[in-house]
């Protein structure tokens, strides 16, 4: 059994890395979040200590490093994205290897010097790179792999979370703490399309908001038209007031609708993770340069051929 510690315990994602902790046979023996709503321990572990300083909790940890029976062996994180790279280094400096959700990092500079301390620590960063293991990905992975195309694919991504106000009040909202849209709730998407489509030829982006996201990306083997949302006004007419999220990739004109499915992907990434085949800090290196370029890249419209219809549909609207 290892010893886990939490960082970020407060935030929306934690409770899956909870239960991922207690499913895989684990303990959670700390936790730390600068706010106190944390009442979801209580029904999944109830015995861990908590703390609301960053003080007290990692000078708690570095006494437990004293006895080998009370050791952390791992940090799970799981705070607002500008502090990952600070308590990624924090654990693994506590003598931990390290569980990270996504953003792992806004750059690769940044991922550059993680495993740099990699090298100084001798632990290791383990990314959440849960679409990887995703049944309807995995499949389309093989089919794509299968085919032999010589012609690249033509795929539309769609991914629309609905959000309330409570978002861009929060962290979340905040482009200096999320990164914005495209980094915040993209990334796993564009670690996904690398994952079957291979390398990244080019990209482009035509339109950035706070609530919403399009562009083009091209890989070896397909051309992306993407739009990203965390407005339900945004989901289809076939879902609305049925499921407050939209997950899809159109192949072709072929649709392969995945909103479903996740409520073990973080358990499976833990599993795989412990089992020594967990995603570590290169396997993230390309969807961390993916989103950066998306950051810095401006909204311009090359060719109105690589439009995805949302996004269509927006700059028409502005244009009015």
């Amino acid at each position: 059994m290892k010893k886990f510690a939490l960082i970020g315990a407060a935030g929306y994602i934690a409770p899956r890395h909870m239960k991922a902790i207690k499913e895989t046979g684990n303990e959670l023996s700390v936790a730390y979040d600068i706010n106190d709503s944390v009442g979801i321990i209580d029904s999944i572990s109830p015995s861990s200590e908590f703390f609301t300083q960053f003080e007290r909790f990692s000078d708690h940890c570095h006494q437990l490093k004293r006895d080998p029976n009370t050791k952390i062996d791992m940090v799970s994180i799981c705070s607002p994205n500008n502090l990952h790279h600070p308590h990624i280094t924090a654990g693994l400096r506590l003598g931990a290897d390290v569980i990270c959700e996504k953003p792992l990092v806004p750059t690769e500079a940044i991922l550059n010097d993680l495993i740099e301390v990699e090298k100084e620590t001798g632990h290791k960063v383990y990314n959440i790179l849960q679409l990887r293991h995703h049944d309807a990905i995995l499949k389309l992975k093989e089919q794509i792999a299968n085919d032999n195309r010589a012609e690249k694919y033509d795929v539309e991504l769609t991914y629309i979370t609905s959000r309330g106000k409570w978002y861009l009040e929060s962290w979340k909202g905040d482009l200096n703490k999320s990164f914005g849209i495209a980094t915040n709730i993209g990334v796993h998407f564009f670690d996904m399309l690398h994952f079957i489509f291979g390398e990244l030829v080019d990209s482009e982006v035509y339109y950035t908001g706070e609530t919403k996201a399009g562009g083009y990306l091209e890989y070896d083997k397909a051309r992306v038209r993407w739009f990203l949302s965390i407005d339900a006004n945004d989901l289809p007419e076939s879902v609305k007031g049925k499921q407050p999220t939209y997950r899809s990739i159109e192949i072709e004109g072929k649709e392969i609708e995945f909103s479903s499915g996740f409520t073990d992907l973080h358990t499976i990434s833990y599993q795989e993770i412990l089992a020594g085949r967990g995603y570590g800090l290169e396997d993230a290196r390309f969807s961390v340069k993916t989103v950066e370029h998306i950051r810095h890249a401006k909204d311009l419209v090359t060719d109105e051929s690589r439009l995805h219809p949302n996004v269509k549909k927006l700059l028409t609207e502005s244009s009015l």
